[in-house]
């Protein structure tokens, strides 16, 4: 059995929450992320990265840096074997700026030596002369100038013949949010006479190795990824950081080269969530009825492609969310900008959208002087109707314990039945006499109550799953079945080979409790992680329980067949399956029409939050959320991912911004860019429901998203309703929501 393979523990079938496998390692501080890794004679790597946003590069002189003993390799573009570009879906991203930097943070040169220190130093030593040219920072005016990735627009009805009643219009910004994974970018590469090993932090090893093969000039056969340990992802390790850099570094000097990003670096190594600017019209009937809607997205890509295209299908497909509507006139585009560079993160181009469309849900309410749940009930998708897009709902009935639908009459709609799901979960009560701790500022000690206002907000997100037009989204899973040792009390062990992230997520331990349930075995191995076996996809757009969960549930489904008709004692039985979810097609590149989506998803949520409106503080109280799950698999880590993604969610409401001024970061560093902590995140009441998928296995529906859409609006709509202040803008800021009072 391979040293890093995982053995886990003996119990824990679908639906239970066993222990997970990593559990123990990661609470006492031996289990090796990434950048615990070391070998013997190993060299460190650094980049060079550039200062401007947008420059031309006139010289590049090494030899300082080469001078300095101890330092092994100094690399420039002109050194990069093969291609020197590389992309996730466009290959438009340099190894190393060839000539012309496009933002700040670019690789420039990488520098391999004795030490960290002595890299950083030699790095420094480095001569650039660089041309500055005015970088274009405005994603609307690049979109004018015709500089972007893409444009998709959605078209259905007449929405400029249509009449409403009511028409709200407003323009909505969401700013550049980061991942902020706690584990920075890191990784070794090892070279093996002719090859490599690379041990990487990464959500997709088999994308990496399609990426970097041409770069190095190598054929794939010669590189070898395997899975180093991944201090949380929400995206940021979808595209290349270190793998490149660090694997030219090993190939030139014939040493193992770790490579690791210290924050700062990794604010300027790794992609964020795109800024959007959003322009919404909805008209509405006398009833509240959405007659039609109209939207203006312009997503900010940066100056690379990385997912931008898929983000902008996302955004412009979801862009009117869970609500019925006949006429609907949507254009999205992906701007080219010298921005850092964007791609993705947990929800996807949904996010933006969700808060766009869930402020004008909540304008509407207000102008037609409806609850903000009865508005939304009121244009509910049910089954069979149709998104914008033209896809068919394909709702399925809900679980034994769901409410009553009083209107018998009328298909199921999930999204009716999760709004229900609210009467018999109150708000909480404003207590009589509250410590100063639990008012906005806490310990502070900013106020006793008299500047404090409560306010309550809903929020719903609605989320694609898996891969979406047209792409070939798979999972492969191999599994053998053997007769184990005496460790093992001679009773049969199921190993089992994959290639999925395991990125926080809990994966590992739902593949280990698919293969108790569907071969009853208690003991099972996990075999690492690594390109030795087929792709697995992404560990992203809430797919692996889904795909990954598929494979290994088919393969294990083999085994058992095979096991019947023979005995362990003659030998393993072993059996790899592929497992693939049903055919989507892509957006039609003028109307946006086509079932585009595998499997969409549903969350709820209810904020309650006190704001000091005299010094724009603001305190979430409680945090209710209504989520249909299709299964639940494994209830400990499902509550888990609904917490992160609402924690991820409540960040975006409230404090998390990459701040630029003319494409340059200005607060690279967890001391100026913020993110919740568990002083910030209110108790959470979960009502999870399972209305099964047929088409997916077990009936489960992806559920690591869907919080991070919904929880942003409900938080923003409770800072609304204690204000009275329109917040078209997240996050929102101190200075958004003290109310000037006349002298």
């Amino acid at each position: 059995m391979p040293a890093n393979a995982v053995t886990a523990r003996p119990d824990g079938t679908v639906g239970q929450s066993p222990i997970r496998p990593d559990a123990e390692a990661k609470v006492n501080g031996t289990f090796d992320y990434a950048s615990d890794l070391a070998f013997d004679g190993m060299l460190w790597g650094h980049t060079l990265r550039s200062p401007h946003p947008r420059a031309l590069i006139r010289s590049i002189d090494t030899g300082p840096a080469l001078a300095l003993p101890g330092v092994a390799a100094v690399l420039t573009a002109a050194d990069v074997p093969g291609k020197l570009h590389y992309g996730l879906i466009e290959a438009d991203q340099p190894v190393l700026a060839p000539g012309e930097v496009n933002y700040q943070g670019e690789p420039v040169a990488i520098v391999a030596a004795e030490t960290l220190d002595l890299a950083r130093r030699a790095a420094e030593r480095i001569a650039v002369d660089y041309e500055p040219l005015e970088p274009q920072c405005d994603p609307s005016e690049a979109v004018e100038a015709g500089a972007y990735f893409r444009y998709q627009p959605v078209r259905v009805g007449d929405p400029d013949t249509a009449e409403a009643a009511v028409v709200v219009t407003r323009e909505y910004e969401v700013g550049m949010q980061d991942q902020a994974p706690l584990g920075p970018e890191s990784g070794v590469a090892v070279p093996t006479g002719g090859g490599l090993v690379l041990h990487v932090a990464t959500q997709w090893l088999h994308s990496d190795l399609e990426q970097i093969a041409p770069c190095l000039g190598l054929e794939p056969e010669r590189i070898h990824l395997e899975m180093a340990g991944i201090g949380g992802a929400f995206g940021a390790r979808e595209d290349l950081s270190v793998q490149i850099h660090m694997a030219m570094l090993a190939l030139r000097t014939g040493r193992p080269v770790k490579m690791m990003y210290d924050r700062a670096e990794s604010f300027l190594g790794h992609v964020h969530r795109h800024p959007a600017r959003m322009r919404y019209e909805h008209g509405a009937d006398a009833d509240g009825h959405l007659v039609y809607v109209k939207a203006h997205i312009v997503l900010d890509g940066g100056a690379y492609a990385s997912t931008t295209e898929a983000v902008v299908g996302n955004a412009a497909s979801l862009a009117v969310g869970p609500y019925r509507v006949e006429h609907a006139s949507i254009d999205a585009w992906g701007a080219r900008t010298n921005n850092p560079p964007c791609g993705a993160m947990r929800g996807f181009g949904a996010v933006q959208t969700c808060f766009a469309y869930e402020s004008q849900m909540d304008a509407l309410a207000d102008a037609l002087d409806l609850d903000p749940l009865e508005i939304r009930r009121r244009n509910a998708i049910a089954r069979g109707d149709q998104l914008i897009t033209g896809q068919v709902i394909d709702a399925y009935e809900p679980d034994p314990a769901a409410p009553a639908d009083p209107d018998r009459a009328r298909p199921f709609s999930p999204l009716a039945d999760l709004l229900d799901r609210f009467t018999d979960l109150p708000v909480p009560p404003v207590p009589a006499d509250r410590d100063i701790v639990e008012l906005p500022g806490g310990t502070g000690n900013t106020t006793h109550g008299e500047g404090v206002r409560r306010g309550v907000g809903y929020g719903v997100g609605l989320k694609n799953i898996c891969y979406s037009e047209g792409f070939d989204d798979y999972s492969t899973a191999r599994v053998r079945l053997e007769l184990g040792g005496p460790e093992h009390d001679g009773e049969p062990v199921a190993y089992i080979h994959t290639a999925a992230a395991e990125v926080g997520q809990g994966h590992w331990n739902l593949q280990t409790q698919i293969a108790r349930t569907e071969l009853g075995v208690r003991h099972v191995v996990l075999l690492p992680n690594d390109t030795k076996i087929g792709s697995a996809g992404s560990s992203s757009a809430s797919r692996q329980s889904y795909m990954t969960g598929g494979a290994v549930k088919a393969a294990c489904e083999a085994v058992r067949d095979l096991w019947q008709d023979r005995d362990l004692a003659d030998g393993p039985i072993e059996a790899t399956r592929v497992f693939r979810h049903r055919a989507t097609k892509p957006m039609d590149p003028v109307t946006g029409q086509g079932d585009s989506h595998v499997q969409l998803a549903l969350c709820v949520h209810r904020a309650t939050v006190d704001v000091d409106v005299e010094l724009g503080l603001v305190k979430v109280v409680d945090l209710t959320c209504v989520q249909d799950v299709g299964k639940i698999l494994n209830p400990v880590a499902l509550e888990g991912q609904i917490h992160g993604g609402t924690a991820q969610g409540l960040g975006l409401a409230v404090m998390e911004e990459i701040v630029t001024d003319g494409g340059r970061v200005k607060n690279a560093s967890f001391t100026d860019y913020l993110i919740p902590t568990i002083l910030d995140m209110p108790p959470m009441r979960l009502r999870i429901v399972e209305n099964a998928d047929p088409e997916a296995p077990y009936g489960l529906r992806g559920a690591g998203e869907p919080p991070t859409l919904s929880s942003t609006p409900a938080i923003v709509a409770a800072i609304r309703d204690a204000t009275g202040l329109p917040l078209t803008r997240v996050p929102v800021r101190p200075e958004h929501l003290t109310v000037r009072r006349p002298s």
